[in-house]
């Protein structure tokens, strides 16, 4: 078809550029996550950064034409993590780093961190929360093509209440505790929650994301109590609505997550102690469920090992980490909406594909945990027309691995080959 436009256009005299070169890709195996199914011997035509074409067998190259064989592996869509923290990753000396980083050394470890990510074969992410909106930042950079890394939905920093999940002032002496408030993401009250989204939006942030309970790591007694009101909630949704953005709920126990969930948020994320009163809820409202059963696996372990966490967290992640795995297996049997996410900047960064093992442990078929990273983060986050399959017309964001992942998962931990935007990042 090239060659015949090209001879049009020199019969007719026009003063145009050459047509652009296609890339081809030959895949012995494609699962294009449009259902269940792995096609084998396909061709995906990428012009640019969008796929143009998928077609049966091994098309041959035309003139300019770039061919990429991967007749010995499985490709599919790019993947997409809904929950990250790029600029930190956890380990003993964490909890010293917020009084001896600066700011560049967070965007440094988040550029880092990003690299990765991307060359594990996540070619989206959602960051939930970081010190010094150093994810926007670095989200902008990889948009300009300054750094590498995948692209970002970054809440930049989280919102919490006094004392709560997110207070950056807790565990601090009370000589030595800052002044936080909205602009740190802490509020008390329906006028400092609207303050803290429109803060955010000000800030550039594509998402919010609240501590509606306390946490696991924050050096904090309760793990799960609830750290909201209903006004508050109700707040941040209605004004991150206004502004068209979604919001993420971090959340253990089951009255936060009741709350949050009545409020109208878009995500729970964790999600430990809820119940099948929970579950019909999040139905109901169409919440999506991000499980993240590599962080609770990771700090049920790392509790193990004295000095890791401090002795006010170390209770915590030994009894709400290795619940989580059950409560994703509950979880997906009723129904409820599950998207891809690992919390990794807990666990490492680059590990996020462990996850995939642990949901399908849990009782969810290999095919449906690998649309959970592709077809469910794109409807989430309203980019279903651009990303999520390998169809024509979508932006070419596409991975490889050897072996056969609906046979065993496993592989999806050795990414071999990573497109993103039409770029090739790693081959």
């Amino acid at each position: 078809m090239k060659k015949l436009s090209l001879c049009i256009t020199a019969l007719l005299g026009l003063n145009t550029l050459p047509l652009q070169a296609d890339t081809l890709i030959h895949a012995g195996n494609l699962f294009s996550a449009t259902d269940d199914s792995l096609q084998s011997r396909m061709t995906i035509v990428v012009d640019g950064n969008k796929i143009t074409a998928v077609k049966k067998g091994y098309i041959s190259a035309e003139d300019g034409d770039t061919v990429i064989d991967l007749k010995n592996h499985t490709v599919m869509p790019g993947l997409m993590d809904m929950h990250v923290h790029l600029s930190s990753q956890q380990g003993p000396s964490s909890y010293m780093e917020r009084f001896t980083l600066n700011e560049a050394d967070y965007t440094l470890k988040a550029a880092h961190f990003a690299e990765k990510t991307l060359s594990a074969g996540f070619t989206t992410v959602r960051n939930l929360g970081d010190e010094y909106n150093e994810t926007i930042a670095l989200r902008k950079a990889i948009d300009k093509g300054l750094a590498q890394g995948p692209r970002i939905f970054s809440a930049g920093k989280s919102i919490a209440t006094t004392g709560g999940h997110a207070d950056p002032s807790n565990g601090m002496a009370h000589k030595l505790r800052p002044d936080v408030g909205p602009e740190q993401g802490v509020i008390n009250g329906v006028a400092e929650a609207r303050d803290a989204v429109r803060q955010r939006y000000q800030d550039g942030a594509d998402v919010i994301k609240i501590t509606a309970t306390g946490g696991v790591l924050s050096v904090a007694k309760s793990g799960q109590n609830p750290q909201f009101m209903d006004d508050e909630l109700e707040a941040i949704v209605a004004t991150a609505n206004d502004y068209g953005m979604t919001v993420a709920v971090h959340a253990h126990g089951k009255e936060g997550m009741k709350r949050a969930i009545k409020a109208g948020v878009t995500s729970i994320e964790h999600g430990t102690y809820m119940d099948d009163e929970i579950m019909d809820l999040m139905k109901e409202h169409g919440t999506w469920y991000t499980p993240t059963i590599l962080a609770g696996e990771f700090v049920a372990q790392k509790a193990k090992i004295d000095g890791f966490f401090p002795e006010l967290v170390r209770p915590k992640a030994a009894a709400i980490g290795p619940l989580i795995q059950n409560t994703f297996s509950k979880a997906y049997k009723a129904g409820v909406s599950i998207v891809f996410g690992t919390d990794s900047g807990v666990s490492a960064h680059g590990d996020n594909a462990q996850e995939f093992a642990l949901m399908t442990e849990a009782g969810m078929p290999a095919a449906e945990a690998l649309r959970s990273a592709m077809v469910s983060p794109a409807k989430l986050l309203n980019i279903s027309d651009e990303l999520g399959t390998i169809e024509s017309g979508k932006l070419a964001d596409i991975i490889a691995v050897e072996g056969n992942p609906l046979e065993d998962i496993r592989v999806m931990e050795k990414v071999v080959f990573v497109m993103k935007d039409g770029a090739i990042f790693k081959q």
